[in-house]
């Protein structure tokens, strides 16, 4: 069991005095069997007018601040530290039915994984990739075309190892300041990203082959790495001049796993008997090691890290600045958060 600090700076500069709308931040870990709080901070410049928590539709904890000044300095400084219990050699124990592919889903668990097993643009470009990951008489009973088995399978983690560790030696990974994320028939035809492409692409490739899936955003804990800041221009976070977001998907500017600790995106495949299973295929990582898990969501799109609008010119924006570390403590603290 280890105890890990988590500090998350970003910063906004404008030219001249804007109005701040409401900003909506997911920096708070999930706490769970393998990731207990033990004290969280949160400062705000300039001062919220009011500041509050939800829980979302997928139980994420999100911090919702509205201001009533103008400013021309912007800053969440986010500081947390947890317990993070590893799992080096993770054994999954997997219902019988489950351990080789292809395997159904209890018809009881059908509607909860409905749109963990929704394709929102299926391709047959991934349709095609996904499929060299079967023997060559072994064809998928969700996948399209919806044909059933004709004969042989495959280790259920053995496929979805082979797929994570192709993602990690076939593509190569580019840091990319700009919002959004590619699609997965663009990551394959491009053959780079960033690590919420990778993620992306392994979801939709998986729900190809009839696994549910999820996206998951948090932190990556690299030992012996220096902290790394990351600056996006002006142009990267306007939308339109008057009511313009302030918010960048902070995940799609991650760094590489030896290049230090960073926002992280990756991906859980359900396996029944094991649950929610961690796969990262932009640094080959199954189960949770070095992983700190901070939203799920089925789609990149639903777990923005920080996301908000100002009114006042898009030229005002001089840009933004992000700076992430995440160290391992000496000492356990006994105090809770």
């Amino acid at each position: 069991m280890g105890v890990l600090s988590v500090r998350h700076l970003t910063t906004y500069r404008y030219a001249e005095p804007v109005r701040l709308g409401e900003h909506r931040m997911m920096f708070r870990p999930r706490e769970s069997h393998d990731l207990r709080l033990i004290r969280t901070r949160l400062n705000i410049t300039p001062q919220p007018a009011d500041l509050h928590w939800l829980h979302d539709v997928f139980d994420n904890s999100v911090t919702v601040a509205n201001f009533d000044c103008a400013t021309t300095l912007l800053q969440f400084d986010s500081m947390i530290t947890l317990q993070h219990v590893e799992t080096r050699l993770p054994d999954y124990a997997l219902e019988v039915t489950a351990r080789t592919f292809p395997f159904d889903y209890p018809r009881d668990e059908h509607p909860d994984l409905a749109q963990a097993l929704h394709r929102p643009d299926p391709s047959l470009e991934v349709d095609q990739w996904a499929a060299r990951f079967l023997p060559s008489r072994v064809l998928p009973s969700q996948a399209l075309p919806r044909a059933r088995l004709r004969t042989g399978t495959i280790g259920t983690m053995d496929l979805l190892r082979a797929m994570a560790l192709a993602i990690r030696r076939e593509l190569r990974y580019l840091r990319r300041v700009e919002r959004g994320v590619q699609t997965p028939v663009q990551t394959l035809r491009v053959g780079s990203g960033t690590c919420r492409d990778f993620a992306w692409l392994m979801i939709d490739a998986v729900r190809a082959l009839g696994f549910a899936a999820r996206f998951v955003s948090g932190y990556i804990y690299v030992p012996d790495a220096t902290p790394k800041s990351t600056a996006a221009p002006a142009s990267t976070l306007s939308i339109s001049p008057q009511s313009v977001s302030t918010g960048a998907p902070l995940s799609a500017t991650p760094l590489p796993i030896d290049d230090g600790g960073a926002t992280h995106a990756w991906l859980q495949v359900y396996l029944p008997g094991a649950g929610w299973v961690d796969f990262d295929p932009t640094n080959s990582i199954i189960g949770n090691r070095n992983l700190i898990r901070v939203a799920v969501a089925w789609s990149p799109m639903q777990v923005v890290p920080l996301w908000g609008t100002y009114v006042g010119s898009a030229s005002s924006c001089l840009g933004m600045q992000v700076m992430v570390s995440v160290t391992e403590e000496p000492h356990p603290s006994n105090t809770l958060a």
